[in-house]
């Protein structure tokens, strides 16, 4: 997530290979960030098992990239790593989840301006359930709870989205993720035909698009 608010089973499993190859460096630095159409963005995120050096490589090359990249939000799967795993910094506020899991105390919901780190320098409203948390474990397996409202919240629930194999653009109203499409197929950055959108498997606030 920015701030301002059939898959090819060969090259998915080949790039996790070499994602969990370089996780073993245990040297912190800033990835490649993918972008739109690369098969990993679609693939949903396994389990972290394994608490160890490695994970925490890992945690520390994602909080360097995003902020490098000057986001609010980035999910392992963006720098090339299947695993479930995103950090953030919104407002100050610095992060990281692992296994995360999303619960919604109440039905309340946000509009606004919603970008990505891999569809660079587009942004569309995307509605969000304004109050979010998430549960999950650091880096050393212990658990943690991550209350989020507004930015927070979104930025929570965009990451998550992220581990399922689900994009922001799915988020989006017809008319809004048709006007996505356009600024996607126009990009500079955009040198292949963009895949099929898909539904998100987190409740939409009783809106299925």
């Amino acid at each position: 997530m920015t701030n301002g608010t059939v898959t090819n089973g060969t090259v998915i499993n080949e790039g996790r290979r070499l994602a969990r190859k370089a996780i073993t460096s245990g040297d912190m630095a800033i990835r490649p960030i993918r972008l739109f159409g690369d098969p990993i963005l679609r693939t949903p995120a396994d389990p972290v098992t394994d608490f160890d050096r490695q994970l925490r490589s890992l945690v520390k090359d994602l909080t360097e990239t995003l902020r490098d990249a000057g986001g609010a939000g980035l999910a392992a799967p963006q720098i090339g790593v299947g695993l479930r795993v995103f950090a953030y910094i919104v407002d100050g506020e610095r992060g990281y989840l692992v296994n995360p899991g999303l619960n919604f105390p109440d039905e309340a919901e946000q509009e606004g301006e919603e970008g990505c780190l891999s569809f660079p320098g587009l942004y569309f409203d995307v509605k969000r359930r304004r109050n979010t948390v998430a549960r999950g474990f650091t880096d050393r397996g212990d658990p943690v709870q991550i209350v989020g409202t507004a930015v927070l919240a979104r930025c929570l629930q965009h990451e998550t989205d992220h581990l399922d194999g689900v994009l922001f653009i799915d988020r989006m109203d017809p008319a809004t993720r048709k006007a996505a499409m356009k600024a996607i197929r126009e990009a500079e950055w955009n040198g292949q035909q963009p895949p099929a959108v898909k539904m998100s498997p987190h409740r939409m606030s009783g809106r299925a698009f």
